[in-house]
């Protein structure tokens, strides 16, 4: 699935606020995608497209509009001006949001925090039913869901999600949305509070429910994370697209990124300030491992042209 987001703007006083506090008889004969001048925009022209199969991270500081930006990927709100469309068709269009939430999975931070069933398996049976597949289907699907996270379903069908630990009762509402078996997965800060075991479990998993050929895009405060998962990163700032491009592109320009409230991963702005100090790393993009082969290279270089004393 191809998720387009043309020229997308949201407004906090946008169309569903409207319709919800009373309005005067002049405000009533105003469009209802109308919005006041000094309305307070959470999202403004934005426009990019979300490849199939693609890992699109996005980042940006507190308040910059990621939360309002991925809930604009299902249906669950809708532009106040501009289209989001999922295939071609228009997610604001009658029915179609309601289809596309089936295979567009949003998961929202503390997932755990949604569950709500007396079981394990119910909890994880409750989209699949919504769908009105039949139980042998349900069935199926709840055996790969918890599979897939890595949740045995004999040991944990019929226990209550809320006997659990932390870090299982979050596999537990993300094999919720497995379950609908959705083209495209949308996660925001997915492993935000784990213990750093759980959260290099978490991201191993979600890298290996991209590489399985699924559609990710994930919201992440980690420079790291984003630039070891994602193809592309988009960085929005005070609700608008800063950036969009690899994290090679988008880590290059270190003192954009700190102006936006926002740094290059740690090893990444450390191989700029050796470069400075006159290193030559050649690689677009680094990480611990390689910068560290690369620094050894270099002394090793170093080493062997001093001339011996002995």
């Amino acid at each position: 699935m191809r998720l387009s987001f043309e020229a997308v703007s949201y407004s906090y006083e946008g169309a569903a606020a409207e319709k919800k506090r009373p309005r005067s008889k002049r405000e009533a004969r105003r469009a209802d995608w109308g919005n006041a001048p000094d309305a307070l925009w959470a999202l403004l022209d934005v426009t990019f497209t979300v490849e199939p199969g693609e890992f699109l991270g996005i980042a940006g500081h507190t308040g910059s509009g990621k939360s309002t930006l991925i809930q604009h990927m299902n249906g669950l709100v809708h532009p106040t001006e501009g289209r989001v469309l999922a295939d071609g068709r228009d997610l604001a269009e009658k029915g179609v949001a309601h289809e596309v939430r089936q295979q567009v999975g949003l998961v929202f931070q503390y997932p755990e925090n949604q569950l709500f069933a007396n079981t394990v398996y119910d909890d994880v049976a409750f989209g699949p039913r919504n769908m009105k597949l039949s139980e042998d289907e349900v069935d199926r699907r709840v055996r790969e869901g918890l599979a897939l996270v890595g949740l045995s379903f004999d040991e944990l069908r019929d226990r209550s999600p809320f006997d659990l630990s932390g870090g299982q009762q979050r596999r537990v509402a993300f094999a919720g949305v497995l379950a609908m078996e959705p083209e495209v997965l949308v996660l925001d800060e997915p492993v935000a509070g784990l213990d750093p075991l759980s959260r290099e479990e978490f991201l191993g998993l979600i890298r290996d429910l991209h590489g399985g050929g699924r559609t990710v895009v994930m919201v992440s405060h980690s420079m790291e994370d984003l630039a070891a998962l994602s193809d592309r990163i988009l960085v929005l700032s005070e609700g608008r697209v800063f950036a969009l491009g690899t994290p090679a592109e988008v880590f290059a320009d270190a003192a954009a990124l700190k102006a936006v409230g926002l740094g290059a991963p740690a090893p990444e702005a450390f191989a700029g300030e050796l470069r400075a100090a006159g290193f030559a790393l050649p690689r677009a993009l680094y990480d611990e491992r390689t910068l560290a082969a690369d620094i050894a290279a270099q002394l090793g270089c170093a080493s062997a042209e001093e001339p011996s004393h002995g």
